[in-house]
């Protein structure tokens, strides 16, 4: 997998944010699916676009309030706007789109319940910010910049019935003035239109085609003023495309379309699984380096002073269900006790004539562990060790299953499967080209004591080559759907997108990572088997929709143990 940077404590924070703000869309919206993928919106599986300019506040610039401002007013967007006729509706030309689209979130934000007195201090909050930021950024020292911001102050002022700061108003006042003759008479109707969308984007559309218009003129002023520009403009997200600002991501995996997948990515093919191998990790590293690598993973164990046996029981309280154990008799409520009925007649007071199911906590759960050994994970291969021995001794004593599974390759740039393709004249689009190579740590039957040497065989560096992600997944369901009835839960540990040389060369850059998409879209769709990411410094939210960012940089701590729980509990 490609190498990226460990990311700092503020990823894990980032990740709590969106996830706080997904929540508030999913409680105003009353739709369960909706969630954050990166900095995307998605309801399942497929992304909500979401092209108002001030919805999307960077995690460098913006406070806590400003990400529930943008919540806030997605919530209203997916509350008030028909997609298929905004779709029907909007102009092809950026400009004329970029303002159409700022109207019709202005007027989905005036439609704010008046009950909602927190939604509307956020949607304030968060526009006056993207304010201040659009006046630092630079971009109303150009002329365009300066319209733009000026018709967007003076439509969400009339939309909104909110008045301008008098800074702003200071600041835009000569071009308002030069303005108002052109809207003066669709200003008005904004306000009035504003609870009908067609009726409302008969003069969104007037204004947009005005102000596009004159955008484009305005922008080839600029292109021909030799003046200096502030560099700072390029920082700030205009959204002249409608994507997200590539300034804001902070380490987010990589992922991509194929072109030989396909669209419906059911195109994956194998070049040859003739290399292809499942091994027990006894069986690649000899006795006595395991025993070597058992007491460095002891060490490490002790210096992380983390509680097993408390553990246990948190899991053990989240994975366990009630079960019915038989009858309890002699209760004052419950089912009526036929083999009591006679105590009626001798004792008329008695009313301990009752009985109730009684239930017991059992843990029929299944929780895999698939480890990436791929070579950038070679760094934090101890303190993943740490991590799955510690989970696998809790889930021991809280009377669940573990396995512990790793993948990689057998070789590096795709070995004899790609020796094979050359000798086969090199054909188009060969699909999977490399060795793979399934390993083994720990099995569901093996107890934690047996597989302790084995576990300690993560420690070893030359094990750690490519991955194939994607089919990896696709091995550590199909064992845990064998274990029988009970609750699955996977984690995949990884630091990174897919990457095997052989196989990117030969098709494209994407087709493993896509094909890693399409695997887990297809587990969580059938929600046999839970599929959790826990990213090693990295957010996997492009993969996996429930996933969590490990800071590992200090080891395996309380902490990195705490955001795995948190998952279960979820």
């Amino acid at each position: 997998m490609a190498e990226l940077p460990v990311c700092p404590e503020s990823v894990r924070r980032r990740q709590e944010v969106r996830e706080l703000c997904a929540g508030s869309i999913r409680a105003l919206t009353g739709q369960g699916e909706l969630h954050f993928r990166g900095t995307e919106l998605h309801r399942g599986h497929r992304r909500v676009p979401m092209p108002a300019p001030h919805l999307h506040p960077s995690f460098g610039r913006a406070d806590v309030a400003s990400f529930r401002g943008a919540g806030d007013g997605m919530a209203l967007r997916l509350l008030h706007t028909d997609p298929a006729l905004h779709r029907s509706l909007y102009p092809e030309d950026t400009p004329s789109r970029l303002i159409f689209e700022t109207l019709e979130q202005f007027r989905v934000e005036s439609l704010a319940a008046g009950a909602w007195d927190g939604v509307r201090a956020n949607l304030a909050h968060r526009f006056s910010r993207w304010s201040q930021e659009f006046v630092a950024s630079g971009l109303t020292e150009t002329v365009h910049g300066m319209l733009l911001f000026t018709v967007i102050q003076m439509c969400r002022a009339r939309i909104t019935a909110e008045p301008i700061p008098e800074t702003t108003q200071d600041l835009i006042e000569s071009t308002r003035f030069g303005l108002a003759s052109v809207l003066g008479d669709q200003l008005p109707q904004l306000r009035r239109t504003r609870h009908s969308q067609s009726d409302f984007a008969v003069h969104a559309l007037a204004v947009a085609d005005v102000i596009g218009r004159r955008l484009e003129q305005a922008a080839d002023a600029d292109e021909s003023d030799d003046t200096r520009r502030d560099d700072r403009a390029a920082t700030f997200s205009l959204l002249f495309d409608f994507e997200p600002d590539e300034n804001d991501t902070f380490a987010t995996a990589a992922s991509g379309h194929s072109r030989a997948l396909g669209d419906g990515g059911d195109g994956y093919r194998v070049f040859t699984r003739a290399y292809d191998e499942t091994r027990q990790i006894t069986s690649l590293v000899r006795p006595e380096l395991l025993r070597d690598f058992r007491r460095r993973l002891d060490v490490g164990i002790e210096d992380n002073r983390l509680n097993v046996r408390k553990l246990g029981r948190q899991l053990k309280t989240l994975l366990s269900e009630p079960d019915c154990d038989g009858w309890e008799g002699g209760r004052d409520e419950g089912y009526i006790d036929g083999r009591r009925l006679a105590q009626l007649v001798t004792s008329p007071t008695e009313r301990r004539l009752f009985r109730a199911e009684r239930t017991e906590p059992r843990n029929d759960a299944t929780v895999t562990f698939l480890i990436d050994c791929s070579g950038s994970m070679k760094k934090f291969s101890e303190p993943v060790a740490v991590l799955v021995d510690v989970f696998a001794r809790a889930l021991e004593l809280a009377d669940a299953r573990c396995e512990i599974l790793g993948f990689t390759t057998t070789a590096w740039n795709g070995g004899r499967a790609r020796r094979d393709w050359l000798r086969s004249g090199r054909p188009d689009d060969p699909g999977r080209l490399n060795e793979v190579r399934q390993l083994v740590f720990k099995d569901a039957e093996t107890t934690w004591r047996r597989a302790r040497p084995a576990i300690a065989g993560l420690l070893k560096d030359d094990l750690f080559k490519e991955g194939v992600d994607g089919e990896a997944v696709d091995w550590a369901c199909s064992r845990m759907r064998d274990r029988g009835p009970g609750r699955r839960l996977l984690f995949v540990i990884s630091d990174g997108s897919p990457l095997d040389g052989a196989t990117a060369l030969a098709n494209d850059e994407f087709y493993l990572d896509h094909h890693l998409q399409v695997v887990v879209e297809r587990h969580e769709d059938e929600r046999a088997v839970e599929v959790y990411g826990l990213g090693v410094g990295l957010d996997l939210s492009p993969y996996y929709d429930r996933c969590r960012t490990l800071d590992l940089t200090h080891g395996t701590n309380s902490d990195v143990i705490a955001d795995v729980l948190s998952m279960i509990a979820h």
